[in-house]
């Protein structure tokens, strides 16, 4: 399918929301539509990193391979640390207004929008997945022009819990060095879930050195408690950071394993 060529939007019109006039860093969407006349499903991409970069194997190479599915894809580049807590989800948040607000120009289907995210990319997405009506975004700036809530969650060996699996890595730099009990609880997004949240797909390792599998089975068990439809694959084993996993013909059936459930739910 043919996809046109790639561009990039700038998410905030001037300094972003809850940064300070000094910072420099502007977040931007980058665009993979495909060539179509009708209305396409889209997946919106959160590559991980951290949340002190952002990982470019997971980024634009997944966008390619949703093209190749038939989906428009877009990647977010967002808000990384120093930068805290709401900023990188006010970022992911107004990147899925935007492609709702020009999904006519894009032919977006206005119903099928899902966002897939890697490792603390996983924690970014599913956060927008649980915290989508947080009333932190509207007071810190975030426009009401388009809903911000996921039609989907893809969540590839997630950063999930701020307890016992936490990637310590992650939340030091998404809340800080001190974090209180209050903001933790807030972002340990296994106790975040209700029957709102949005279907979700996970995949993880079991062996997974870094984010322990238990991330996923954390989530996919409350999500279990509050009948949110869920689909979960857990290999047995392969290193953290995989994206598309070239190199692991077994892992990489996630992203078909994916697609099939997008179909099955109406993409």
């Amino acid at each position: 399918m043919t996809t046109l060529p790639i561009k990039q939007y700038a998410l905030w019109d001037d300094v972003p929301p809850a940064s300070s006039p000094e910072e420099t860093f502007r977040p931007w969407l980058e665009t993979y539509t495909l060539d179509v006349d009708a209305p396409q499903g889209a997946v919106l991409v959160c590559p991980g990193g951290g949340y002190a970069n952002r990982a470019a194997h997971e980024a634009a190479p997944v966008a390619r391979a949703f093209n190749d599915a038939g989906y428009h894809a877009f990647v977010v580049q967002y808000r990384v640390a120093p930068h805290r807590h709401p900023e990188p989800l006010l970022d992911a948040a107004r990147a899925i207004q935007i492609i709702r607000e020009r999904s006519a120009e894009w032919h977006v289907d206005l119903e099928h929008v899902a966002v897939c995210g890697f490792s603390a990319g996983g924690h970014l997405t599913a956060s927008l997945g649980v915290h989508h009506d947080l009333e932190i975004l509207r007071e810190s700036g975030l426009p009401d022009t388009a809903p911000c809530r996921p039609d989907a969650l893809i969540l590839g060996y997630p950063v999930i819990s701020a307890g016992v699996s936490r990637h310590a890595g992650s939340f030091k730099n998404l809340l800080g060095p001190d974090p209180s009990t209050a903001a933790l609880a807030l972002m340990s997004l296994e106790t975040q879930v209700t029957e709102a949240t949005p279907p979700t797909f996970l995949w993880h390792t079991a062996d997974d050195a870094s984010v322990p599998v238990e991330n996923s089975l954390d989530f996919a068990a409350a999500l279990r408690r509050h009948g949110v439809p869920f689909e979960l694959h857990v290999y047995p084993c392969g290193r953290h950071g995989l994206g598309l996993a070239p190199e692991n013909p077994h892992i990489a059936t996630w992203m078909d394993l994916c697609c099939a459930w997008l179909e099955d739910m109406g993409w």
